[in-house]
Formats: structure tokens, sequence, C-alpha cells
């Protein structure tokens, strides 16, 4: 159900965040040649799939327009394509119309916290019959996702809207092997949550879509290992291979070669033969 160049392996996404504010990097690429630069690194270190996000959205972060994401996003979203570089590339936004300029210029999938519910968003992403989309659980919107997040049954619940979103898009006819799901982690989820959602991980990848992964560097890691943000590569990698033996078919990560490297042992492992 992936891209048809896509590889045996799990993939592993790499992340630009072109913010002042992202809760990790906010700020180390925000030019365009820092970006540029990361994004090189990104390829260097074996990514399959590039994410570009010009809107931060941890807990807390202020909103910003559309030109002013346009702004971030299109520019390094142009010179990457025009490297011609061996990688898809993903745009994390949810605004349709940022979608619609980012398609206009060669992403190849758009990564959205809010599953298409935005305006138009559903409509942007059904006009093409090419692009890929990531439909993500997130209770709330960023600003106030953590301020109490509650569920009478978290995975049935999460399961339950995913698969709505999923329907939504086949109803516009977007084919299903365009479609990725993504539980959410951290995402209004206490630690409580976020544990049961990786425990019950092949809840979600027995739907018959690729699930993405994305807990890099989270406060989940940090609220377990007492860790602050720079701290929590070990963490992260942890979670990275737990999630692939339970089935994740992408994961999204800020450190590309070290992720690379133990999902390539995992699937060493894995797929060893008696």
């Amino acid at each position: 159900m992936f891209l048809e160049n896509s590889l045996p392996l799990p993939q592993v996404m790499g992340i630009i965040n072109v913010t002042p504010d992202s809760f990790s990097d906010g700020g180390h690429f925000f030019s365009i040649d820092s970006a540029l630069n990361h994004a090189r690194l990104i390829v260097e270190e074996g990514a399959d799939i590039i994410d570009i996000g010009g809107e931060s959205t941890r807990p807390g972060a202020h909103a910003v327009s559309v030109q002013e994401e346009l702004d971030r996003v299109i520019p390094i979203l142009e010179k990457i394509r025009a490297e011609e570089w061996p990688i898809k590339i993903s745009v994390d936004t949810n605004k349709a119309q940022v979608m619609r300029e980012a398609i206009a210029v060669g992403a190849d999938m758009i990564n959205d916290i809010m599953a298409l519910r935005g305006e138009g968003c559903l409509a942007t992403v059904a006009t093409s019959d090419q692009v890929q989309v990531c439909l993500m659980h997130i209770q709330g919107e960023p600003r106030t996702m953590q301020e109490n997040p509650h569920y009478e049954n978290v995975v049935a619940e999460i399961k339950a809207f995913l698969l709505e979103r999923v329907q939504a898009c086949l109803d516009m006819g977007i084919a299903s092997n365009r479609l990725l799901i993504d539980p959410g982690f951290g995402f209004g989820k206490t630690v409580a949550h976020n544990l049961l959602l990786m425990k019950k991980l092949d809840v979600f990848t027995d739907l018959g879509y690729p699930v993405l992964v994305g807990l890099s560097r989270k406060s989940l890691i940090g609220n377990i290992l007492n860790k602050p943000v720079t701290g929590r590569l070990y963490g992260s990698l942890a979670l990275a291979v737990l999630a692939v033996s339970k089935g994740a078919a992408v994961i999204r990560t800020h450190d590309v070669a070290a992720t690379v490297d133990a999902l390539k042992m995992t699937d060493a492992v894995l797929n060893s033969q008696s």
C-alpha cells in the first residue's frame, strides 16, 4: 500500500522544522541554507522521506498565517525538489492552501495532524491522483491538546476515528493505497495513553494501512527517563524498534542515521531465516 519504489525495510522519515519554535529543533533550520544543508544530511544518512513543517504543533505553540507558512515551506520544498535527490518529500500541514501549493511544486505526501478535517483539505488532496496523505489522530488542537486529555477507551476511540477519516477519503475518491494512518502519539494524550497505544500498536497495523509513528524526542520519553530533549535519543530508538516489531511502516525522526541503523538491525532479525 506504499509507493511503488518503497523499500522492504520500514521507511525512515527525517524531520525539517522550518520554524523558530518547534519543541526539539526550533530555529535550527529556519533559513533556507540551513534547511537545505540539513536536508542534504538527511539524504546522506539514508532517510526515505523528508518531512517539512512550517508551523510548530507543540503544546501551546502559536498559530501562523497561511502566508507565513507558505513563505517558510515552499522555498525549501522547491530547493529540495530541484536537487533531484532520490527521496520522497512530505509536507506537514493542516491548511488547504499550503497543501495545494506544496502539491503543485512537487510534494509526494501531505502529513496532516488534523486528518484532512480542515476546510478544503479533503477536496484538495482528492484533486491529485498521486500524492499520499497521512491521517493523524489528535484530541483537540495543538494549543490546548495537553490540558486535560480524556478517553473512555483510548485505543478503541482512536481506531474508530482513523477508520472514519479513511472512509471520508475513500468516499472522495482517494485510493486506499494513498493513505497512511498515525495514532498521534503525544497529541492530546497522557503518558499512560501513549504507553498503551504503543503496547496495542498492532490494533492499528492490522487495519491494512501503513502506520506512521512519530515519537522522536517526545515528552513521553522525557517523563519516563527524566531526560531533557537533547538526551532522548536512546529512548526514541527503543520506541522505534518496538514500533517496527509491531508492524509500523514509517518512523518519523530527528535522528536519521541512528534510526536507520537501528531499523536495519531490527529488520535483519525479524526477517532472518531458520
